[in-house]
């Protein structure tokens, strides 16, 4: 069996984060090794924990999702990205296609969230895939 994708979730509803943490954890192919309230510390924290994929809530009240991406890209590159969105207007779009990551609405449910994280490993740089 691979191993499971290491998962760093970066969302400020705590609520909400803590549910999608308990549901992602349930899973055998999916690890949440970290999740944290702030965007301004995720890319220290995909270095320090050598994550597989980043789920970025695209509006943090600190950091905006596409500056998120841009530090995650620069201190870790071998880490993919996936935005999580409560909406997939055309500014969220329009983000996710320039920075190449998937954009997951919040409505969209758990299993479409799951599949991205498997899409973003199968791309180049995914850490998953590597056996650790």
């Amino acid at each position: 069996m691979p191993a499971a994708i290491r998962v760093l979730l970066v969302e400020d509803n705590d609520v909400y984060r803590d549910s999608l943490e308990f549901v992602l954890d349930r899973r055998e192919d999916v690890s949440v090794v970290a999740s944290i309230a702030d965007g301004a510390s995720a890319a220290d924290t995909c270095v320090e924990l050598g994550v597989d994929v980043a789920v970025v809530d695209y509006r943090l009240p600190d950091v905006a999702g596409p500056e998120v991406a841009a530090d995650i890209a620069a201190a870790s590159p071998g880490t993919a990205l996936v935005f999580l969105s409560a909406s997939a207007g055309a500014q969220e779009q329009e983000a996710a296609r320039i920075a190449g990551v998937a954009l997951v609405r919040k409505d969209e449910g758990v299993e479409a969230l799951v599949r991205a994280l498997h899409a973003a490993v199968g791309k180049e740089g995914g850490h998953a895939a590597d056996d650790r």
